[in-house]
């Protein structure tokens, strides 16, 4: 009390003092009530399985088809949508997208047989892509045939496929003496024959193994030109050696779509005037047998093309014509003086770019490559053409012409190195560093971000063995739209499937060599145009940030359109992109029957990178009645 006995007035310190613990009582009141709600309201995970369901932000959309693939379910629904309105009017609108007529049920929008007549036949150019224009591109979804079942699984499909789901027999007519498919009731079977191999691809492969090694893990890598129905590749992959194989689109009617139907890469291709879709210095083996490309023609210019995507030290191998003429040469109805004439040019043309002859015996003639060009430079003094190019860039192969020169090999320090750099034997060579990264050719890529690469995608492909069904064996071909280093490849080395690994042409770098140098196969693309395959051709395909790149250079909604044409029904494609582009793709993939789920990132949900899965419906064309 004051000294008049009126109450002391309080101190400000005090009244601070008191406000202050006012607030931390009611802060921790309220504190204390949220953690005891959240306790009393969360369930406990039973399973490994009930943890991962928390990861489905999307569940509403999901269907009994993406369940039984793999994709976990929630008790949770997430609506992203409500968060994340996007305008889609440019995409197309969220109307359902209708099928297209029958009639194309293997339409191939860049080799469409229709549109290549209006091209020049010189040099096979009416044969090399040719894409629609704006006005030409459909706006429908690509049926499959009304009978179409899941293939058969690898191993099983290297020798069988569903007749139903190729309707042609051209080619069992047509090579029935060659051995390379026959008919048998609703199925087609692929004996392994060929034009140059009557005992079989198997017994062909001993043959060229006897000459070359094949078997100790130095050749990994190899392009077949002219491929059939991909035989050669198909017994190749035991050996553990990959083959890009191609081969027009109507040379013989669906070659190439056999060759996918069986679980083998191919890609629909030509040599014609422009370079291969793939980098300098990509295959260890170059291999034609009977692929009527004539290598002796325009100044040699397919053997320089081969030189280029062949690597230092690296061989192509020749069968049939005009290989071993004199046995041959009345079945081939050819006179003696023109094969001799064909064989004596091919053999200068490998002079002159400074190949060796390894060995010829029997059907078989092998040359090599040199390992690096300092011989070769030498050998320029005497053979003045073709001589060595003054481009900047080997690997360019998009649209891009054939050049008359030969391209140049990386310096060396010495006559013996190996030009670009030595290769690991395969398999280490998957996770080995690849040259073109030690060297420090890409630029801003280094080994530390290789190896980082690797370990992101070891993680990614553990978290993705939880959504879709990898070890089952439902998926054998399988393409990664936006492959970068390989990463997604390599962590599905003990999977039996085999990955496109695609590189969009307009990427910031260009890193297929580096893929290629780690033992993988590949292709440059555009995705505003369309893909060098038939329809159903791949079973699972990885598009991660891929829309991310196009959405300001193409409407997405026909990048979504080529994706449906070349998945198959009840095939599987994943998405990674920011929730903003998912919540889009996912509207129009709506609309084209497929059935998907966003989900979070595998590091957590505070990760703006989330994923979608998404499966194709099963739906065929419809027989049409014919008119009475």
């Amino acid at each position: 009390m004051g000294k008049d006995g009126s109450p002391k007035p309080h101190t400000p310190f005090e009244t601070r003092r008191n406000r202050l613990t006012w607030i931390l009582g009611v802060s921790g009141l309220c504190i204390l009530s949220y953690v005891m709600g959240a306790w009393r309201n969360t369930p406990t995970p039973n399973s490994q399985s009930d943890i991962y369901s928390k990861v489905d932000c999307n569940i509403g959309s999901s269907s009994p088809g993406i369940a039984s693939s793999g994709v976990q379910s929630s008790t949770t629904n997430l609506d992203f949508e409500s968060h994340h309105q996007i305008d889609i009017a440019s995409s197309g609108g969220t109307q359902d997208i209708p099928p297209c007529d029958i009639s194309l049920s293997e339409y191939t929008p860049c080799q469409d047989r229709d549109r290549g007549r209006r091209f020049d036949r010189n040099m096979l150019k009416y044969r090399e892509r040719h894409c629609p224009s704006k006005e030409e591109q459909l706006f429908c979804l690509i049926p499959a045939p009304p009978k179409y079942k899941p293939p058969f699984k690898w191993p099983q499909s290297r020798d069988y496929a569903w007749y139903d789901n190729i309707p042609h027999k051209e080619l069992s007519i047509e090579k029935a003496i060659q051995n390379w498919i026959q008919v048998e009731g609703d199925r087609f079977r692929f004996p392994g024959g060929g034009t140059m191999f009557p005992r079989g691809a198997d017994a062909y492969i001993d043959d060229i193994n006897e000459l070359i090694p094949l078997t100790t893990g130095t050749i990994r890598t190899a392009i077949d030109t002219g491929c059939g129905v991909a035989s050669w590749g198909a017994y190749l992959l035991k050996r553990d050696i990959i083959a890009m194989s191609f081969a027009p689109r109507d040379t013989h009617e669906a070659q190439v779509q056999f060759a996918l139907e069986r679980g083998v890469p191919a890609m629909i291709g030509v040599m014609a005037s422009q370079r291969t879709p793939y980098p300098a210095r990509a295959f260890d083996m170059a291999h034609c047998s009977r692929c009527l490309i004539p290598w002796q023609k325009y100044d040699g210019l397919y053997l320089i093309e081969v030189d280029r995507i062949l690597r230092p030290g690296g061989y192509w191998i020749l069968s049939g014509p005009p290989i071993r003429w004199k046995t041959y040469w009345r079945g081939w109805e050819r006179t003696q003086e023109d094969l001799k004439q064909e064989q004596d040019s091919i053999e200068e043309v490998a002079k002159r770019i400074c190949w060796t002859k390894v060995v010829e015996k029997d059907d078989l003639s092998i040359w090599q490559k040199p390992k690096n060009h300092v011989g070769c430079k030498q050998t320029k003094q005497v053979y003045k053409t073709p001589h060595i190019c003054q481009s900047d860039n080997a690997d360019a192969a998009w649209y891009q012409d054939l050049e008359k020169c030969i391209t140049p090999l990386p310096e060396v320090s010495s006559a013996d190195k190996i030009a670009g750099g030595a290769l690991e034997k395969w398999p280490k060579r998957a996770f080995a560093v690849p040259p073109r990264i030690s060297s420090g050719s890409i630029p801003n890529i280094d080994e530390e971000k290789f190896q980082k690469d690797n370990e992101m995608w070891r993680e990614r492909i553990a978290h993705y063995k939880h959504l879709v069904p990898l070890h089952q064996g439902k998926y054998r071909n399988v393409m990664d739209m936006n492959a970068y280093l390989g990463g997604f490849a390599a962590a599905l080395m003990k999977y039996p499937v085999w990955v496109m690994n695609v590189v969009p042409s307009n990427s910031d770098h260009d890193t297929l060599g580096a893929i290629y140098e780690r033992g993988f196969i590949g292709t440059y693309q555009d995705w505003c145009e369309g893909f060098s395959t038939y329809p159903r051709t791949y079973d699972l395909i990885h598009a991660a940030n891929v829309f991310g790149i196009y959405q300001d250079r193409c409407n997405i909604t026909l990048i979504l359109l080529e994706m449906d044409r070349i998945l198959r029904p009840e095939g599987t494609a994943i998405f990674r992109e920011t929730v903003e582009l998912l919540v889009k793709i996912k509207t129009i993939t709506d609309s084209m029957r497929w059935k998907s789920s966003i989900m979070d990132h595998e590091s957590g949900p505070f990760n703006p990178e989330k994923i979608l899965v998404a499966e194709k419906t099963y739906w065929t064309a419809e027989v049409k009645d014919k008119p009475v």
